[in-house]
């Protein structure tokens, strides 16, 4: 019994298990976190290649922009002799500076030497043509004998020999056949050319730098999956660690103690009893914003569109090409039912107009209360020749609210309308208002249709 006592027992401690799984455990969420950083960095490589081509972009577009409008500005000079032409031309070589801030910017970007060089070399045959646009300019001016307020670049320059004895409208179409002529055609198509395969280089090292960080984000994604899979499983061993050494054991305690009774122990309930309780709060929610979106498309009194809900069907209807009508009524001397009655029977004439609305026209028309008194009504699918259906409609609503049944004032609407062959044009709700106008005028209760 005694040797019996002092031999050890065999087992896995718990503590010993709960250390080496924590220790475990950290280094593969340190490598983890290590992997995702690296996916973040080669995310970060893909984006930053694509900021590159559009800044890319931007620039060669400066170095076109700042070309076509020297262009453009001896150009205007040569056929309008404007000066400030010239003035503008100077000012964007010397100030604005768009072709030589462009290629500087391009310093500050990994750009291969060659993509470099074809945007260099568009500059570079962007100042030649400069000399041929400045002696354009030099040719008009001596022409016009306006050479002594010029800048300082173009008084330097000196007319060819054989110019010089020309008369001035030789001078001038000579001006004009340098900068629209073929060769000036030719030279501006060879900048453009190589802005062109500037950004072809650019796109095409993009898209190569593009490929390479796709390719080292996928492999950095499947060391992720790796990882994930290898703590999923070292999550599937403590879950059975946990079952062997602890859950077990208590299971035979419990047994013990309770003196042979069983405890049925369902390991699923919470996650039952939590699906359950989500599931009721989704249907909850669900119920509340059907609510709140039936609220805030119809009118709290009358239950039809409000003026939100009609505004946008306004817009929606509008692009499309049907036919329609736009009916605009206002109940005549609304307000003398208010001080007469009181506000709760002005409600109840209110309803009853919406309810009369809702009963007289089609389930596909549109009726809406837009302001406090005023209602609309879109008709779907209405040409002029339903002029008639619709004003026998308003007769019978006419009829009804001036033979009102119940305790209800006999009360009366006046209706303006408007047609139109191709959705909801802009000035429909102003035509039909102005038909409602002219209802009112003649002394309400009535309709009337817009006549151009």
């Amino acid at each position: 019994m005694g040797e019996q006592g002092k031999k050890p027992l065999k087992g896995i401690r718990i503590s010993t298990a709960n250390i080496g799984m924590m220790f475990i455990s950290c280094i593969l969420y340190i490598i983890l976190i290590l992997v995702t950083v690296h996916a973040s960095k080669r995310y970060n490589l893909m984006i930053s290649a694509m900021e590159d081509y559009v800044s890319c972009e931007e620039n060669a577009s400066l170095v076109r922009e700042g070309s076509d409008f020297l262009t453009e500005q001896v150009r205007l000079y040569v056929v309008t002799f404007d000066r400030q032409c010239i003035d503008d031309y100077f000012e964007e070589v010397n100030t604005v500076r768009r072709r030589d801030s462009a290629l500087e910017k391009m310093e500050a970007y990994d750009v291969k030497d060659e993509a470099y060089a074809y945007l260099q070399t568009a500059l570079d045959n962007s100042n030649k043509l400069m000399e041929r646009e400045m002696y354009a300019m030099k040719l008009v001016s001596s022409a016009q004998g306006d050479e002594n307020s010029l800048p300082e670049e173009m008084r330097n320059i000196v007319l060819e020999e054989e110019d010089v004895p020309s008369s001035s409208e030789e001078k001038v179409e000579k001006a004009r056949d340098m900068v629209f002529g073929e060769l000036y055609r030719r030279d501006k198509e060879e900048i453009m050319e190589n802005v062109t395969f500037f950004l072809n280089n650019i796109v095409n090292d993009t898209l190569e730098k593009q490929q390479n960080s796709v390719l080292k984000l996928k492999r950095t994604m499947a060391q992720q999956r790796m990882l994930i899979s290898v703590l999923f499983i070292e999550n599937i061993m403590i879950f059975f660690l946990i079952i062997l050494l602890v859950i077990k054991p208590l299971r035979i305690y419990i047994e013990n103690i309770e003196d042979k009774e069983k405890l049925k122990i369902s390991g699923s309930y919470e996650f039952k009893y939590l699906a359950l309780t989500y599931n009721n709060i989704y249907e909850l929610n669900a119920v509340n914003e059907a609510k709140l979106h039936y609220r805030a498309e119809h009118d709290a009194l009358t239950g039809i569109m409000n003026r939100g809900a009609f505004d946008t069907c306004r817009q929606i209807l509008r692009t499309k090409q049907e036919p329609l009508a736009l009916i605009i009524i206002d109940v005549d001397k609304f307000k003398q039912v208010n001080d007469g009655y009181g506000h709760e029977m002005g409600d109840k004439v209110l309803k009853q107009v919406a309810k009369l609305l809702v009963e007289s026209f089609r389930s596909t028309d549109y009726p809406a209360r837009i302001g406090g008194d005023e209602f609309a009504v879109v008709v779907t699918d209405a040409r002029e020749d339903m002029r008639f259906v619709i004003d026998k409609k308003i007769r019978e609503i006419n009829e009804t609210l001036l033979n009102p049944k119940g305790n209800l004032p006999k009360v009366s609407i006046s209706v303006g309308v408007a047609f139109s062959s191709c959705g909801f044009e802009d000035d429909l709700y102003k035509k039909a208002d102005e038909a409602l106008y002219e209802v009112k005028k003649n002394g309400r209760c009535g309709c009337v249709f817009y006549e151009e």
